[in-house]
């Protein structure tokens, strides 16, 4: 006689998660205000293209930031000296935000002055992927130290984002990177993702990264 219970599960453990979500991007629709969900491995520059974003987009734009890390404010405080509106997410821990974390902080940040906001997410590709934030849009960096072979091991992460940036392609010749293996491996699990080399350090490819983001916002809008 079996001494376990078999338990057959019939709904999505994110079910309600992704109920959220839904819920949260309904408000910010009605709001009109973007929301873009930026995940990345830490030291991919994420912070950095931040503020580059912030920089070219800034007299355009009322931009809102919402930092998440498991502590410190440190990210936080690089955007504030910017005087762009920011909030510091603390997640307890937790290596992820989702889409009830995520409604906090931006009610804690407030949408009534918020055209385009950017949540940068806990620094890692795994958790953050498998949760709905309820953001319009997502968007991953991979830095050319981290390697093209990224796709391979981190599969969804590269399956869910709208947006990949390869970030520090300044230092492309002193690592072994290849770009269009990348591309392959990428296209094969997300066709309609786009790919924007960037160098959040010296600046090569914000312009395309920006424009991207007036089409998505100018989107949003419209629908």
């Amino acid at each position: 006689m079996s001494t376990y219970k078999v338990i057959e599960i019939k709904q999505s453990v994110f079910e309600d998660n992704d109920k959220q979500a839904n819920l949260l991007r309904d408000e910010l629709k009605k709001d009109k205000t973007f929301l873009l969900n930026l995940m990345s491995s830490p030291g991919s520059g994420k912070t950095t293209t931040v503020l580059r974003t912030i920089e070219a987009l800034k007299e355009e734009m009322r931009i809102g930031i919402l930092e998440a890390d498991i502590d410190s404010d440190v990210d936080a405080n690089a955007v504030s000296k910017t005087g762009t509106k920011v909030i510091q997410l603390h997640t307890g821990g937790m290596c992820h935000l989702d889409a009830d974390m995520t409604k906090q902080g931006v009610k804690e940040l407030g949408t009534e002055d918020i055209d385009f906001a950017i949540l940068e997410n806990v620094g890692n590709l795994v958790c953050p992927a498998e949760f709905d934030t309820g953001a319009c849009k997502n968007a991953m960096i991979l830095s050319i130290p981290e390697g093209h072979d990224k796709s391979l091991k981190y599969p969804l992460m590269f399956s869910i984002v709208d947006v990949l940036l390869v970030n520090k392609i300044d230092v492309l010749d002193y690592f072994d990177f290849n770009m269009e293996e990348l591309k392959t491996h990428v296209k094969k699990l997300n066709p309609n993702i786009k790919i924007i080399p960037i160098s959040a350090r010296t600046g090569e490819g914000i312009g395309e990264w920006v424009d991207w983001i007036r089409t998505e916002v100018k989107n949003w809008n419209r629908n």
